[in-house]
C-alpha cells in the first residue's frame, strides 16, 4: 500500500497528542480525588472511571498510585519554584517579600485538601534524590539564593555571612515549617511562619 509523503509523520503526532491528553485526563482526575478523599483513600479503580479510561490504561502511564503521585508533586515543586520569583518580583524591601512568602506559604496550606501532607512529603523526596535527571534540589536552592542575592545587591542584607549561610537559613526556615505542619497535628503554622518570616529578617537585615 502506498503512503503520501509525510503520512507517518502526522500518524506518529496524532498518536503522541493522543497520549498526552490521557496522561493529563489521568493527571486531572488524580488530583482532584486525592484533594477531595487524600491518596490512601483514593483508589484507582476510581481514578479510572474520573479519567474515563480502563484500569489496563492506567498502568501504562504509572505503574502504581504513587508513581501518580510523584508526578503531581513535580508540577506542585514547579508552582513552587514560580511562587518564590514571584515574590522576588515584588517592588518592595526584601524584608517584605521574606514576609510576602511565608504569608504565601500559609495561604497554600490553609487551601489545602487532605492530600497535602503527602504531597509534600514527596515534594521533598523529589527536591533532594541524586542524579542529573532531578535538578528540583539545585532549581530550588537557586530560587532561594535569588532572594538573598537581591537582598544583598540592594544593600538591604548583612554581609557578615556568605549569602550561602542566608540562603540555608532561609531554606531551613521553610523546611521546618513544613515538616512540622506536615507531620504534627493541629501545627500553628500561621503564628509559627510570622515568627519565622521576622526572625530570619531581624537577623539577616543589616
Amino acid at each position: 500500500m502506498n503512503q503520501s509523503p509525510g503520512y507517518g509523520a502526522h500518524d506518529l503526532g496524532r498518536r503522541e497528542r493522543r497520549k498526552l491528553e490521557v496522561r493529563a485526563r489521568i493527571l486531572e482526575a488524580g488530583l482532584e480525588l486525592f484533594e477531595a478523599r487524600g491518596v490512601e483513600a483514593t483508589k484507582v479503580q476510581a481514578i479510572c472511571e474520573r479519567a474515563d479510561i480502563a484500569q489496563k490504561t492506567f498502568f501504562n502511564y504509572f505503574p502504581t498510585k504513587r508513581h501518580l503521585l510523584r508526578e503531581i508533586a513535580q508540577v506542585s515543586l514547579g508552582q513552587l519554584l514560580r511562587d518564590i520569583e514571584a515574590v522576588r518580583k515584588l517592588p518592595v524591601p526584601t524584608r517584605e517579600k521574606i514576609h510576602a512568602f511565608f504569608a504565601g506559604v500559609v495561604e497554600n496550606a490553609d487551601e489545602a485538601g487532605p492530600m497535602r501532607r503527602e504531597l509534600l512529603t514527596e515534594m521533598v523526596h523529589i527536591a533532594h534524590e541524586p542524579g542529573e535527571e532531578h535538578r528540583e534540589a539545585q532549581q530550588l536552592r537557586d530560587a532561594f539564593a535569588g532572594i538573598v542575592a537581591d537582598g544583598l545587591e540592594a544593600d538591604e542584607l548583612t554581609d557578615r555571612y556568605p549569602a550561602e549561610a542566608l540562603t540555608e537559613m532561609l531554606m531551613g526556615a521553610f523546611y521546618v515549617q513544613m515538616f512540622n505542619w506536615a507531620n504534627l497535628d493541629a501545627y500553628p503554622l500561621r503564628e509559627h511562619a510570622s515568627q519565622a518570616a521576622r526572625f530570619l529578617t531581624d537577623s539577616m537585615e543589616k
